[in-house]
């Protein structure tokens, strides 16, 4: 990767909205794991688990969390100790975190496979992203997708928009690496000047985790206020000086604001600096 600027990216709760889709495939793996004949959900499971979303890191805790929420297991609970819960409810079931993330990708390759329409169609893209990915390279700078979904999704998903990324700059997670390795990664090319990176997660705690690495001084972090995140947690990110709140309209001003996009000097006097 030679690219002097580099825009990273998170995908779901970032370039994508697939709320949709997460419970309808979440709840397909979830009946078949645990091997339920019922085909419709308790009242009130799929708006909890809408609620709740924040808590997901990799893809196959969705079907955990509503197994989580038909145990009855209370809201405040898993807000304290979701990674508690989520170990006792694989262990009780004698899972494994690869076991159901197999099958959570598997419904989602039959589900494709038979219907690629109706699975497509539940996936919205945040106003301007697909714009802004497609405009990156008239602006000298690489999009590379991070993320915890099958780079393979992505790379349909993005298609579909009419973005077309080379398979070196969707890394998903098929490649078994961390957002915190994968930034190091893009920085040590081995040469002298590293390129300038900005980083766009929704989820706290991986930027968190990232700003404590002093390899990754040099990455911009921000967090993205319209992803899957909370009022909390966006409150507690003003408090964190490596870390800066970024709402959907700021975005494209990354790297440079677009001259068509280009605001006056009164009207940014009291914005952040987001250009290197």
């Amino acid at each position: 990767m030679n690219a002097a600027r580099i825009l990273a990216l998170d995908f779901d709760g970032v370039i994508c909205d697939g709320m949709a889709e997460y419970w309808q495939t979440a709840w397909r793996t979830y009946t078949q794991v645990w091997q339920l004949d019922r085909l419709e959900p308790s009242p009130g499971v799929a708006e909890k688990f809408r609620e709740l979303r924040p808590l997901i890191e990799v893809g196959w805790e969705m079907p955990v969390l509503i197994r989580a929420l038909t145990l009855g297991i209370s809201t405040e609970r898993m807000q304290s100790s979701w990674q508690r819960i989520r170990d006792r409810i694989l262990a009780d079931g004698r899972l494994s975190g690869v076991k159901v993330s197999q099958q959570l990708d598997a419904v989602r390759d039959s589900w494709i496979a038979q219907d690629p329409g109706s699975w497509l169609g539940l996936h919205q893209f945040y106003p301007g992203v697909i714009d802004l990915l497609k405009d990156l390279p008239n602006r000298k700078i690489q999009a590379v997708i991070i993320t915890t979904k099958e780079s393979r999704f992505v790379t349909q998903l993005l298609a579909e928009q009419g973005v077309e990324l080379a398979s070196e700059f969707v890394w998903g997670k098929e490649l078994k690496r961390s957002k915190t390795d994968s930034l190091k990664q893009i920085l040590d090319r081995g040469t002298k000047k590293p390129p300038t990176v900005w980083f766009v997660e929704d989820r706290l705690s991986t930027l968190a985790k990232i700003a404590t690495q002093p390899e990754l001084e040099a990455v911009k972090l921000y967090l993205a206020e319209w992803g899957y995140n909370t009022p909390a947690e966006r409150e507690s990110a003003l408090g964190q000086s490596r870390i800066q709140t970024l709402s959907l309209a700021d975005l494209p001003t990354l790297g440079g604001t677009p001259k068509k996009a280009a605001a006056s000097k009164s009207e940014t006097s009291d914005t952040v600096d987001l250009v290197s």
